[in-house]
């Protein structure tokens, strides 16, 4: 016989756990000391609960399996609540389990307990409460299952602790062999001779092309075609932005040059579109065909109503495309290498302002420059994610996490915390509003206890910058968004992190090559001026991409 909560780690160890990022309670000690016990995982203790549920959800980003956090039961469960969020909109992998009171006879009444499997329900693809010892293999077989297969996303155990001390003879669960389904052949002739009629195909790449394989596929199908492509924010890196086949990224919502780069497509070809995030392009009827390739088929919107699916493995897809399409020497791709070279010299004027505090465009250049191709920007969210969704050319997948799924503040340090543990040879720099860095900012304790090396930059204006900006835009007076800071660099200090302020834009440079090859965890403060965001992103940008 054995141990309940020494089943569940077993089960944990079988699926390849490495990590539980967590906050455990009261309810989870039977939970905490198998744990204690095993040689596989790694018990990541955090400072907060939403800071472990936004760690495991970039783990599941970068890994495809899904990331593990804990918490007891009642304020723990609902403080992962965001994080649950985050990874369900985003597509993340990430398994919840939360404690809970004993359920066959608790003698503290109704003390701090919820109904947290009702409460998970509409944030999760799969939520359960274990009532027995023996169902334990089975829950967590069908729990990662779920949260890996696509679309990814979270999934909740609620384990009671008089189920984990139970005893039982039940055993693990292995993982099935399993593959993704592969597209129709008839789906895909139709799609490449739909392409080879059309006068100016033109490639959106998506959150949902984020994949394992479809990198590689899409690249060989740009340079075996020449169509040129744009990105979704979640769409960043799957393809080398720095190629000459680059049209953009769609950081805004309508209006932009890369809008005028759409508008001269007469045929869509959208691979892995995700509704949740704001859409590239609106379909209209009359308009430019949409061909949808993704591993599932399309959720209509009055937006979106593609006329071809191409349904299964996307990287797959893509390939057999590939093999079948002739390209053709009547595509007319002008207007839209126009339309980016528009783009391109309208940023080439900016980078080079060297006003201080620090001008956005001049602060993405510089960090490009720093970063090296493989190297990990980590977003929180803030108006300084649409500057680097537009100017920050990612080269390669899972390079740029930015959130443009639920576009949480508070993700981006224990986003880049996750990224140094699985990858703690690259790069690594969060890129934080000074809002969004003092939501999960005790964080910095657990960087620092875990000797994680990572680039903490914070881009200081003292307001809610994202909204004064669009407060700007919908004619209001500026009001009740400023607030005052810490001494960010005492801050870092008081951590036993390394702290520095940038003084000058001549500054920045050196500031960024230094922490960036500086080993442990290294903050930034760093005043931004975000004067022209109303004027250059809802005024110029629409003027002169309505000109090309």
């Amino acid at each position: 016989m054995t141990k309940a909560s020494d089943l569940f780690v077993a089960c944990l160890e079988e699926e390849g756990v490495e990590y539980v990022f967590g906050v455990p309670g009261e309810e989870n000690l039977d939970f905490l000391d198998s744990l204690s016990r095993s040689k596989k995982i790694r018990l990541i203790l955090t400072r907060h609960e939403q800071g472990a549920g936004f760690m495991a959800a970039t783990y599941g980003r970068h890994t495809g399996k899904a990331g593990v956090c804990v918490a007891t039961l009642g304020p723990g469960a609902t403080n992962f609540v965001t994080a649950a969020a985050y990874a369900q909109l985003g597509g993340m992998p990430m398994m919840m389990i939360t404690g809970q009171k004993p359920i066959k006879s608790s003698k503290q009444g109704r003390f701090q307990i919820l109904d947290v499997v009702s409460m998970m329900g509409p944030l999760t693809k799969y939520t359960h409460q274990l009532a027995s010892a023996d169902n334990i293999p089975s829950r967590i077989r069908e729990a990662f299952r779920l949260g890996q297969e696509e679309k990814p996303g979270a999934v909740h155990l609620e384990f009671p602790e008089d189920i984990a001390h139970e005893q039982t003879d039940s055993t693990p669960f292995a993982k099935s062999n399993a593959r993704r389904p592969i597209a129709d052949e008839k789906c895909i002739k139709a799609a490449a001779r739909r392409i080879e009629k059309a006068k100016s195909p033109i490639l959106v790449i998506g959150a949902g092309a984020n994949r394992t394989m479809t990198s590689r596929m899409l690249t060989q199908f740009i340079e075996k075609t020449g169509i040129p492509f744009v990105s979704t924010q979640l769409g960043k890196g799957v393809v080398d932005e720095t190629s000459p086949k680059f049209l953009g990224c769609a950081a805004l919502s309508a209006g932009d040059f890369v809008h005028r780069a759409l508008g001269a497509a007469d045929l869509i070809i959208n691979v892995g579109h995700d509704v949740i995030e704001k859409p590239p392009f609106f379909m209209q009827k009359g308009g430019a065909e949409v061909i949808h390739i993704n591993f599932r088929s399309a959720e209509v919107d009055p937006v979106y109503f593609p006329q071809y699916e191409v349904i299964g493995d996307i990287g797959n897809a893509i390939w057999q495309i590939k093999e079948d399409i002739l390209p053709q020497g009547g595509w007319d791709f002008s207007k839209m290498m126009k339309a980016r070279e528009a783009e391109v010299a309208h940023t080439a004027g900016q980078v080079d302002d060297a006003r201080f505090p620090i001008y956005p465009q001049h602060l993405v250049a510089q960090i490009r420059k720093a970063m090296p191709a493989n190297g990990i920007i980590c977003l929180d969210n803030g108006v300084y994610k649409i500057w680097f969704a537009r100017n920050y050319p990612a080269r390669m997948a899972n390079t740029v996490l930015l959130d443009n799924a639920l576009a949480t503040m508070g993700a981006g340090l224990p986003s880049a915390m996750a990224s140094s543990m699985v990858y703690p040879d690259r790069k690594v720099m969060a890129i934080c509003g000074d809002g969004g860095f003092m939501m999960n900012s005790q964080e910095m304790e657990t960087a620092v206890r875990l000797g994680l090396n990572i680039t903490v930059l914070i881009l200081n204006d003292s307001s809610y910058g994202m909204i004064r900006w669009k407060q700007a835009n919908m004619g209001f007076k500026d009001w009740g968004l400023t607030y005052g800071n810490p001494d960010f660099v005492k801050y870092a200090e008081s951590y036993g992190a390394n702290g520095h302020r940038v003084g000058s834009a001549a500054e920045l440079p050196k500031i960024l090559e230094k922490c960036l090859n500086t080993p442990g965890v290294n903050l930034i403060d760093c005043p931004v001026d975000y004067s022209d965001n109303d004027p250059i992103l809802n005024k110029q940008i629409k003027e002169l991409s309505a000109k090309v």
